[in-house]
């Protein structure tokens, strides 16, 4: 058998490049780093400028958080150079983009997955008058009356759209979704009445919820939150399997050296266990969810499988 003979200057530069990215990570960082991040305002700003915030302390450098309209802080991003000095947090609409409209990215490909942050559930919520307590009896309410119930959702795409067609499409039911030009809107559609069954964003209902102007019927998590202590999941309802969360991870560009992911990851981490942080998330209708990057990177094309199939089997597109 021939044995290749492999030039000895390739062996050489192999090995310098190893001890230049080895001596890059003992050094980093250097100087200031930035989070990219969707419009101040929203979960994602709020989450990156609290985690930025104790990074700064940990790493020892500034950290800036950069605001940019979502579409093109999403094409930005990934066109950083991959130093470390560049991250991006953002959520599932991210990897669920692809399959709503054309996007100038790939989630999969130009994203280096660092740590999951927060996850949101949807608290599935109904008019006080419906006579339905339970998930089970809404099912059976809404097979009784196929087309007849109604529910509010914001506009094609958001979680209160996509959480109740993975409901439809688990069930069977017949729910007729009602737009509204966001969540507001459409909270006050199912207060007054005019629809009777909503997936809303936990931090949206809670006074609503505690002045028995709603009644939660469960939360979309796989698991029971600690956001809504004593409320059962769909899953437990009946509904076996069913898991709809927002989720927010942290990323760099791809072909950042892995040293410099695993860094930031630790640090990431070891943030989202310190129970101010944790609170700080919590009132704001927040869950805490760290993890390695391989966990994000596994969560992004499980969702992508799950609800790429629902959008597409419900021809929802982008508005």
């Amino acid at each position: 058998m021939l044995i290749p003979r492999i030039d000895s200057r390739w062996l050489a530069f192999g090995a310098l490049a190893l001890c230049t990215t080895g001596a890059a990570a003992q050094k980093y960082p250097e100087r200031p780093i930035r989070i990219i991040t969707q419009e101040a305002g929203g979960s994602g700003d709020f989450a990156g400028r609290l985690i930025g915030q104790s990074l700064a302390g940990a790493l020892g450098q500034p950290v800036i958080v950069e605001n940019r309209a979502t579409r093109l802080a999403r094409e930005l991003a990934p066109k950083a150079p991959p130093d470390g000095y560049s991250l991006y947090l953002d959520g599932s609409a991210l990897w669920l983009g692809p399959f709503l409209e054309k996007v100038p990215y790939d989630p999969v490909r130009d994203f280096a997955p660092i740590s999951l942050v927060v996850q949101a559930p949807n608290v599935l919520v109904v008019h006080p008058s419906l006579a339905a307590k339970s998930v089970a009896e809404l099912i059976a309410l809404a097979k009784a009356k196929p087309g007849v119930l109604n529910y509010a959702s914001a506009v094609s795409g958001s979680a209160s759209h996509l959480s109740a067609e993975l409901f439809k499409s688990m069930t069977g039911v017949n729910l007729v979704r009602v737009p509204y030009q966001g969540n507001a809107p459409a909270l006050s559609s199912l207060m007054g009445g005019e629809t009777q069954v909503l997936f809303a964003s936990a931090g949206a209902v809670t006074p609503q919820l505690k002045s028995d102007r709603l009644r939660a019927l469960a939360v979309t998590s796989l698991k029971p939150s600690v956001l809504f202590p004593g409320l059962p999941t769909v899953a437990d309802g009946g509904v076996a399997g069913f898991d709809y969360v927002s989720s927010f991870g942290v990323f760099a560009p791809s072909k950042t050296p892995a040293t410099l992911i695993n860094r930031v990851n630790q640090e990431i981490v070891k943030i989202l266990g310190r129970t101010e942080v944790k609170e700080r998330f919590f009132n704001s209708g927040l869950e805490v969810v760290g993890s390695s990057p391989q966990a994000l990177a596994t969560k992004i094309k499980s969702e992508m499988a799950s609800m790429g199939k629902v959008i597409k089997d419900a021809g929802i597109r982008a508005e």
